[in-house]
C-alpha cells in the first residue's frame, strides 16, 4: 500500500505497554481505527510472551500484572506462560475492539514532508502512516544481547540467547556454560542442570540475592532508580538489576547442591570452552547466553532523539526532545505494572498536547 493515511496517534507494539496504551486512548476518547491505530510485527496476539520456551508455565511468571479493565482469572500455572498470555491478549483485543494490525514492522520514524504541520511519518511494511502524536512499546525481546569475547568465533560448540532458549530438555548428556547474573540466568541453571552432565555458571559481577518480600517501597525504590538513568540520558538498566535476586527456596535449595556456584566471568573462549587468565579452564559443549536484552528503538533514529549518554532522555513518557514521542515499557515503565501506569500516562499527556495545538492553531 502506497497511500498515506493519517490518525492522530500511532501505536508501535501490542504487547503489554501497547495494550495499555491503546486502552487508555480509548477511555481519553480517540477510536481505534478513525483516531489511533496500533501496529505489531509479531504473528499473533502476545507480545513477547508468545516466543518464550515451553518450560516456563504461568505459574513460574514474576510479577504479571493484569491488563488495565480486564482480570486474568483461573490460569491453569502449569500451562506454558506463552499460551496462556497469548489467549488472554488475544480475549483483551477483542474485548475492547483495538484492531491491532499485524504483522507490520514500523522501519522507520521520521519528520513528515514540509507542509505536513509538524505530522510525523511512519514507514512500515504495510504503507505509511501520518501522525501528530507516536507512542512507542516495543519492549526489548528483539533486541538480545550479545556480549563480544576474544575467540568467541573458534568455539566448536553451540553458543545461544535466552531468546532461543529451547527448554532444558535440549540440554540433555551437554556440558554448559550459562554466562548472565540476572533472573533468565538462574531460572535456566535450576531447570537444565538435572538434565546437563555439567554446568558452570559465570557473571560480571556478584549476584545480589534478596531477602525478604518484594513490598511497595521495594517497588518504587529500584523504579526511583531505573527512572534516574532515563532522565539522565543513559541507557535504562532492568529494575532487577537494582533489586537483586529473589531468594526462594528453590534458589536456596540450587546454591545448596551447588547449582548456582558463581565464578567469575572467564577472560576468553577457546575451541573447547572458557578459560581464565589463571590457567583454569571449563570445557562446554554449550555457552547460553542470558545477558538481556536492549530497548527496541532503531525506527526512532531519524529522529535523533539518543542523547550523548546513548538513551533517550524522558519525563514521565515523553521524549525530553520530542513531546510527541511517547515512550511507554521503557526502563522505569518496562514492568507489566509500570507499564499499565506509563500507558495511561501517555494517553493523557497525549490528550493534552493535541488539544493545546489545536487551540493554538
Amino acid at each position: 500500500m502506497n497511500d498515506m493515511r493519517e490518525v492522530e496517534v500511532v501505536v508501535v507494539g501490542a504487547g503489554q505497554a501497547g495494550l495499555s496504551s491503546a486502552y487508555h486512548l480509548r477511555r481519553t476518547g480517540f477510536e481505534p481505527e478513525r483516531d489511533f491505530v496500533v501496529l505489531d510485527h509479531s504473528p499473533a496476539p502476545g507480545g513477547a510472551w508468545q516466543f518464550r520456551w515451553p518450560s516456563l508455565t504461568y505459574g513460574k511468571v514474576h510479577g504479571m500484572h493484569a491488563l488495565p479493565g480486564m482480570e486474568l482469572t483461573g490460569a491453569d500455572p502449569q500451562r506454558p506462560s506463552s499460551e496462556v498470555i497469548a489467549e488472554y491478549f488475544t480475549a483483551y483485543e477483542r474485548a475492547f475492539d483495538l484492531r491491532v494490525r499485524r504483522p507490520v514492522d514500523v522501519r522507520a520514524v521520521r519528520e513528515g514532508s514540509e507542509g505536513s504541520e509538524g505530522r510525523l511519518l511512519v514507514e512500515t511494511s504495510d504503507g505509511d502512516w501520518s501522525t501528530r502524536a507516536l507512542i512507542n512499546a516495543t519492549g526489548t525481546w528483539d533486541r538480545p544481547f550479545w556480549p563480544r569475547y576474544p575467540g568467541q568465533e573458534t568455539f566448536r560448540g553451540r553458543q545461544l540467547h535466552t531468546a532461543q532458549y529451547p527448554g532444558p530438555e535440549a540440554f540433555a548428556g551437554l556440558r554448559v556454560v550459562v554466562v548472565g547474573g540476572g533472573a533468565s540466568g538462574t531460572q535456566h541453571l535450576m531447570e537444565l542442570a538435572p538434565y546437563a552432565a555439567a554446568t558452570t555458571w559465570v557473571t560480571r559481577r556478584e549476584p545480589v540475592f534478596r531477602e525478604g518480600p518484594f513490598t511497595e517501597d521495594v517497588g518504587r525504590e529500584a523504579v526511583a532508580l531505573v527512572e534516574e538513568r532515563v532522565r539522565q540520558g543513559l541507557p535504562p538498566k532492568s529494575v532487577v538489576s537494582v533489586t537483586g535476586l529473589p531468594l526462594s527456596d528453590a534458589v536456596r535449595q540450587a546454591i545448596a547442591d551447588g547449582v548456582l556456584d558463581r565464578q567469575p566471568m572467564f577472560d576468553r573462549i577457546t575451541p573447547e570452552g572458557v578459560e581464565w587468565n589463571d590457567g583454569r579452564h571449563v570445557d562446554a559443549d554449550v555457552i547460553l547466553w542470558a545477558t538481556g536484552f536492549r530497548a527496541a528503538i532503531d525506527h526512532l533514529a531519524p529522529l535523533k532523539l539518543r542523547e550523548p549518554g546513548g538513551g533517550i532522555r524522558v519525563e514521565g513518557t515523553a521524549a525530553v526532545a520530542d513531546p510527541r514521542i511517547h515512550l511507554v515499557g521503557y526502563g522505569p515503565s518496562a514492568s507489566t505494572i509500570g507499564a499499565n501506569r506509563a500507558g495511561r500516562t501517555a494517553a493523557r499527556d497525549i490528550r493534552r498536547l493535541l488539544t493545546a495545538e489545536r487551540t493554538a492553531a
